[in-house]
């Protein structure tokens, strides 16, 4: 029994350092030191105690603590906790700004402040998102922009498969003058050139005029979608594919797409002598949004 008994210590004795040696370390994770101000900036004169509190102790160390727990997970916890006080002043504004610099998505913020208006309330959930609009106004990120982008790209390309004429590239050197999308595709640049423009719905050239001292003028064939001409002072006209427009010298006038539709028409500069192209205001939306077929 006691050589059992010495074996069995010896292979205890043997084993643990095996196991021992299995042991990792993990690695630290890298500190993010918080630097903060607006106490000393605010209340430095007035209460030098409680700025020095704020920046140095809740910023300074707690916020810097995040290799226990990251900024982005402290900025949720954070606005979490002031928007169930009914906290919504310029205080949840700036950790909004702080949680969406941290990394948290619009996509995000939306769903944390629907989850949070269940246990801290319908109101306080509803002020807190007239903040957040403002904080993400600007910020379409990920799988939203993509979708986006996606569904532009989707439709050009369908309505690129319906005319027989090719769609160009964008119109980046007339894109003052629109409003909305163009592109521009030169068909021919000898005997009689002409090119196809393209609109996306809702864009329109601004008013404009084709200047000459004799002949001159331009002439817009559709091609496809749907599409408006106006000349100054006079209804507007639906253009749709075989659609002719004999635009006269000397014409206050604009053409582009429908509100709901893409469209094409070929332009063809009429000869003239002293021909110019006069660049005038934009189609304003309220005469834009008046349109109809007379």
């Amino acid at each position: 029994m006691n050589c059992k008994i010495i074996v069995f210590i010896l292979s205890i004795m043997t084993i643990t350092p095996v196991m021992a040696q299995q042991k990792t370390v993990q690695p630290l994770a890298r500190v993010t030191k918080v630097t903060q101000t607006a106490g000393r900036d605010q209340l430095g004169d007035f209460a030098p105690d409680f700025a020095r509190l704020n920046d140095d102790i809740l910023f300074g160390e707690v916020w810097s603590r995040n290799d226990l727990l990251s900024l982005r997970d402290r900025s949720l916890v954070t606005i979490t906790s002031l928007i169930s006080q009914g906290i919504t002043d310029s205080s949840l504004t700036y950790h909004l700004q702080e949680a969406k610099k941290n990394g948290i998505t619009r996509t995000e913020i939306a769903e944390i402040l629907t989850h949070v208006s269940f246990y801290a309330g319908w109101p306080k959930a509803w002020a807190a998102f007239r903040l957040a609009k403002d904080v993400w106004n600007d910020d379409i990120k990920g799988d939203d922009a993509k979708a986006a982008i996606d569904s532009v790209a989707s439709q050009r390309e369908e309505f690129a498969r319906s005319m027989i004429f090719p769609i160009g590239e964008p119109n980046t050197a007339y894109a003052k003058y629109f409003i909305g999308n163009s592109y521009l595709a030169q068909i021919s640049d000898s005997q009689i050139p002409f090119a196809n423009v393209t609109f996306e719905p809702g864009c329109r050239n601004n008013w404009h005029i084709h200047k000459a001292d004799n002949g001159g003028g331009q002439m817009l064939v559709g091609v496809a979608g749907r599409g408006w001409y106006q000349e100054e002072g006079k209804p507007a006209v639906e253009i749709l594919p075989g659609t002719v427009i004999h635009i006269p010298a000397n014409v206050k006038h604009w053409h582009g797409a429908a509100k709901d539709s893409w469209f094409a028409h070929l332009a063809f500069s009429v000869p003239g002598e002293k021909t110019e192209n006069v660049w005038l205001e934009p189609v304003s939306d309220e005469e834009y949004d008046k349109l109809s077929v007379e």
